[in-house]
């Protein structure tokens, strides 16, 4: 009966499909960093946004679509220059629920604080009967919103880091 001896200095690099080593993937608590980075620039490119919003009428959506895209911009940008590489598919996929989680947590945060300081008890009171009235609307569009939010980050994020990957940019 052979016995077969374990090795025990197996090397943390990824083979990719070409045979070279690769950086592994970077686990959820280093991509929290990036997430923070997507955040503040979502913050940011809203911040200004809303400041042209008081000369120029601008889209809700479209203030939406392009600060997410600012967000993910200073994500993938950090992230490319700290790990001298591009993403990954997990990677990617991470960062954008993570992103679209802050991002609805600060909207969150945004509504309750128009919600106890803006509104009046009237206020209030009408719109939570319109909303029971007719809640449908107010659910459609909550969706539409959030698919938006998913796939504008999913599609953003992608991009740029094909966009920025210092691999195919040296090729």
């Amino acid at each position: 009966m052979s016995r077969k001896t374990p090795t025990l200095s197996k090397s943390k690099a990824h083979v990719s499909h070409n045979g070279l080593a690769q950086n592994p993937p970077l686990a959820w608590a280093s991509l929290a960093q990036y997430v923070g980075f997507f955040t503040v620039g979502f913050v940011l490119a809203s911040a200004i946004f809303m400041i042209i919003q008081t000369q120029i009428a601008l889209n809700a959506q479209l203030v939406m679509v392009l600060s997410i895209i600012v967000g993910a911009y200073i994500a993938v940008h950090k992230f490319i220059k700290h790990q001298q590489r591009a993403m990954g598919r997990g990677e990617i996929n991470r960062l954008v629920i993570g992103g679209v989680a802050a991002v609805w947590v600060l909207t969150v945060i945004y509504f309750l604080a128009i919600w106890f300081w803006l509104f009046d008890a009237v206020s209030r009171e009408v719109l939570i009967e319109m909303t029971q009235q007719q809640p449908l609307p107010l659910l459609s569009s909550f969706i539409m919103i959030l698919v938006l939010t998913l796939v504008s980050a999913r599609i953003s994020i992608w991009a740029l880091n094909r966009l920025l990957d210092p691999k195919r940019r040296t090729v």
